[in-house]
């Protein structure tokens, strides 16, 4: 199954580093050449510099983009490039309703949409332990079964277009919330005095350990905040989960807390940092 992948940023690149390992990789293209190029050569894919050579007799394409209008942009190119019957899946994080109208671009052109967002991060991206959201057809979730088993551990359909989505702001306010458990513990600790090595050692290994705590824990209390996963797309994400909420008539402490919170940090040049970088306000709030 001849597979392309359009956007070789954080996830991008790993994921067509490993379809390049299950020998399915047909294309690769970044909007930013010297990007592109720079993460072929880390990832050991090779570059395409022109989009319509990347996806040419595709039978899926993949894209990871940041932003909705991004989405929307390439969506218009490819739905100009692809043949009928090949399938683009969407890795990006965006609106439910920004997938179900990419799904309709890409319909008027005979081309099957899922809209696939991950979660696991660049390092999920890179060992293809990630997992899937997927939303559209069953039949055509079927079919890519390949692809999905060669970029993740686990790929489940949600429902329908625009459900992957819906499953991926069920992550983002959770990941919020853990964000501001972890970082306010952790803060509280060693505001305490206590030795946070050993504090983390522990009590990942008790009812309140999780993937964050043991991951990002030991940096975060020696102010590390490499990414990982940038704050300004969490921040991008929870904007995108409050307009969802919105619409359900509800708005949720967890995003409006998180926002306010990562609304300071952006003023502060942190938007680039790991989520982990939340830690800063925590810390603070012991030191008045």
């Amino acid at each position: 199954m001849k597979t392309s992948v359009v956007g070789l940023g954080a996830m991008g690149a790993g994921i067509a580093g490993n379809l390049e390992k299950a020998g399915l990789l047909h294309g690769a293209w970044n909007r930013t050449a010297a990007n592109g190029e720079k993460a072929a050569a880390e990832f050991g894919f090779p570059f395409t510099a022109d989009l319509a050579a990347a996806v040419s007799d595709a039978d899926v394409v993949i894209t990871s983009v940041s932003m909705d209008g991004d989405l929307i942009e390439i969506s218009e190119k490819l739905a100009q490039l692809l043949k009928p019957g090949s399938i683009v899946v969407d890795t990006s994080t965006v609106a439910q309703a920004t997938a179900v109208k990419a799904a309709e671009i890409f319909a008027a052109k005979q081309v099957s949409f899922i809209d696939g967002p991950v979660s696991g991060g660049p390092e999920g991206a890179k060992k293809a332990t990630m997992v899937m959201m997927l939303g559209g057809d069953a039949d055509i979730i079927e079919k890519i079964k390949p692809v999905t088993d060669a970029i993740s551990r686990m790929a489940i359909r949600m429902g329908d277009n625009g459900a992957g989505q819906a499953t991926k702001a069920v992550n983002q306010i959770m990941v919020a919330g853990i964000n501001q458990a972890v970082t306010e513990a952790l803060a509280f600790g060693q505001a305490s005095g206590l030795n946070m090595d050993d504090v983390i050692a522990l009590i990942s290994q008790g009812a309140a350990g999780n993937w964050f705590l043991e991951q990002r824990g030991p940096n975060m209390t020696k102010d590390i905040f490499t990414p990982g996963f940038k704050m300004v797309l969490h921040n991008k994400d929870l904007n995108i989960c409050k307009n969802m909420a919105a619409d359900l008539g509800v708005s949720l402490p967890v995003i409006d807390n998180t926002l306010t919170d990562y609304a300071t940090l952006l003023e502060q040049g942190h938007g680039d940092d790991d989520i982990s970088t939340l830690y800063r306000t925590k810390k603070a709030m012991f030191q008045k």
